[in-house]
């Protein structure tokens, strides 16, 4: 029996459905996306989607559906579904569905009178291109399948609307065509296993509908182009290979290639499958030896924290140190171009924000806690005391170090934190000063640095550290014993957030063991969720849980009650530091309301964050790096006690 596996009734039901969603991607950036029942409802959706280099770092939307129509005794039934202007869905498709099934790549079978039509859709990982099997399970006459490609060619973030520039010319190839509507795009080629019927009758499919732009206040309509459609006959029992892609393929190999990158795939069999399949997706080598981590699907790029804070959970902890080593070479050569020449880099982003490289050095502790002391030190240990260096020397403009030991950012202008959403020019979090993380991880580089350097004198460290275990507690431990946000001269910040929680998970806390004990239960009783930790406490002001809505509303809700997975680690790498074994039942609950997130959203991965009321419903990004590494965390502490969830 598949792990995700859906029947007809939720099939059917497109309010069940049409929420679901499923992502396939490659190490280019490239990815396919839509919902379970093949109606995409995002402008980022596409059965091919993909960067095209020369037209910015966006993706594009190459071939946006790929409607099938089964014909028998000359009677059409059409399988695709789109959502029309007026809120109807057409052509209905989903009613033929009998199942949708992920075991190792999606399937889904069709009922049409005697007809049982299997499809399964594989991505390929190292190319830019689609291959859908469809299989004739049983039939008792002649079937034909028609296929109709809406074309878009357009960037993710924008709309395709009817007009007379495109070029509707297209090219014969190899069983089936290729096109582009653009000049400065480059072809699509469709192709088939088989000889196929092209037959040209261009049209605009106007008023097609985008719910979930229209629910994130954005403009949610477009027109797609079909060219015409392909026809080719089917018998029972017989395999077919659709294939769409950059560039033309020997046709006669579709099938075994297919076949070929099938066993390749790693069962989505249990959870934990689950999870590393989606973090494989998230892997990105763009060209040469240049690796990286995308920070999410359909929208983000990479970006320096998420980077940092994942890159271990997302390769060592899968016993993947190759892939480990290339990322962390490609990271660190932009980490110190930033730190030697003040250089951005072109790829990965906010490489200039003040507590990356506190995350990194976080990072090389996270190595050394898996491979060593020694290792750390022949590896991290000269880049270490770099950035050390680098701070104490007043090097970086919004990173500054104050007499009492603390760091100092200015986030009133430009967001400074990981809470970054702004509107209006302005950060909706203004945090700013003496932020809680920020010092947790500085106290935590100064001792993992002491113990990199274990038998050097380092009297200006040791004397830094000094006046952190004085200055850190008496500027966050507030009265009722939980800790200020952020400190900025007289302001305190009385906000309950789980920025102290960081500061509670570090391997050197500042905080005593009761201190980060009343942390960790005020956190349990406000904070706590079953998909995480609320960014707000509902007993603070300005408490937003639903994100929903407008630009403006969503930006207000970002880290002003959302839930966020990632923050689970953190939380439960203090809470088992602090009650050891007898935790272990209460994180294994947590883990079992994670999993059920396998079967609902986008399936199989973590959204980005979740509302921070029940039913706790996953928003934003469908599939989010720093999740994904944070259950994963969470899996390899339980690992170490023998409680591995799997």
């Amino acid at each position: 029996m598949s792990y995700l596996k859906f029947d007809k009734t939720l099939m059917i039901n497109l309010e069940e459905s049409l929420s679901r969603e499923v992502l396939r991607a490659n190490r280019k950036g490239a990815y396919h996306c839509t919902t379970i029942v093949g109606c995409n409802t995002r402008k980022y959706h596409g059965l091919l989607v993909m960067p095209v280099p020369g037209l910015g770092d966006e993706n594009h939307v190459m071939l946006s559906s790929l409607d099938e129509t089964v014909i028998q005794h000359n009677a059409p039934f059409n399988l695709g579904l789109h959502k029309y202007q007026g809120g109807s869905f057409s052509p209905n498709g989903h009613k033929y569905i009998r199942e949708y099934s992920m075991e190792t790549i999606p399937r889904t079978l069709y009922r049409v009178g005697g007809v049982v039509l299997s499809k399964e859709i594989i991505f390929s990982r190292t190319e830019n291109m689609l291959m859908i099997r469809y299989e004739l399970l049983d039939a008792h006459s002649v079937t034909t399948l028609c296929f109709h490609p809406f074309l878009a060619f357009r960037k993710v973030s924008e709309l395709s609307h009817a007009n007379d520039c495109i070029n509707r010319h297209y090219d014969e190839v190899r069983n089936g065509i290729k096109t582009r509507l653009y000049d400065s795009y480059p072809e699509l080629y469709m192709q088939f296993s088989k000889d196929v019927k092209f037959n040209y009758k261009p049209d605009w499919y106007n008023g097609i509908e985008y719910p979930k732009e229209q629910e994130r206040g954005y403009p949610y309509q477009e027109d797609l182009y079909v060219p015409g459609y392909f026809e080719l006959d089917i018998k029972k029992g017989e395999a077919v290979i659709f294939c769409a892609g950059d560039r033309e393929y020997e046709t006669d190999t579709l099938l075994e290639l297919f076949d070929r990158e099938v066993t390749t795939r790693k069962p989505r069999s249990s959870f934990y499958n689950c999870i590393v399949n989606s973090v494989h997706q998230l892997f990105y080598n763009p060209k040469g030896d240049d690796y990286y981590l995308l920070a999410g699907y359909p929208w983000f790029k990479v970006r320096a924290r998420d980077l940092f804070v994942s890159v271990c959970a997302a390769t060592l902890m899968l016993d993947e140190p190759d892939r480990y080593d290339k990322i962390m070479q490609t990271a660190l050569k932009a980490l110190l171009a930033f730190i030697r020449e003040g250089k951005k880099d072109d790829v990965i982003r906010e490489i200039d924000s003040p507590d990356v490289l506190l995350w990194a050095i976080w990072s090389f502790q996270q190595y050394s806690e898996r491979e060593g002391i020694d290792k750390a030190v022949e590896r991290y240990g000269e880049i270490t005391g770099e950035i050390i260096r680098y701070i104490l020397s007043q090097s970086h403009k919004n990173l500054k170090l104050s007499d009492n030991g603390l760091l100092y950012s200015n986030g009133r202008e430009t967001a400074a934190t990981w809470m970054n959403s702004m509107t209006g020019g302005c950060p909706v979090v203004p945090r700013s000063g003496y932020i809680v993380e920020f010092n947790a991880l500085w106290y935590n580089a100064l001792k993992f640095y002491k113990e990199l350097n274990r038998n050097t004198p380092m009297d200006r460290i040791d004397n830094l550290i000094a006046a952190l275990d004085i200055s850190f507690p008496y500027t966050f431990v507030n009265k009722h014993k939980y800790l200020f946000d952020y400190v900025d001269g007289p302001e305190q910040d009385w906000s309950v957030r789980p920025n102290m929680v960081i500061a509670a998970s570090c391997k050197y806390s500042p905080l005593t063991k009761s201190q980060r004990r009343a942390v960790i239960d005020i956190a349990t009783k406000e904070l706590l969720t079953p998909k995480g930790l609320r960014t707000l406490s509902p007993k603070s002001g300005g408490y937003r849980p639903i994100y929903y809505g407008s630009q403006y509303d969503r930006d207000m809700a970002y880290h002003q009650g959302a839930v966020w997975t990632w923050l689970l680690s953190m939380y439960v790498t203090a809470y088992l530091d602090l009650f050891g074994r007898s935790g272990l039942s209460f994180v294994e609950r947590l883990m079992i309301s994670l999993e059920e997130e396998m079967s609902q959203s986008c399936i199989g991965t973590v959204s980005e964050i979740f509302d921070g009321n029940p039913p706790f419903t996953g928003r934003g990004a469908i599939s989010f790096l720093m999740n994904l590494a944070g259950v994963l965390t969470v899996n390899d502490l339980l690992k170490k006690y023998g409680n591995e969830y799997k």
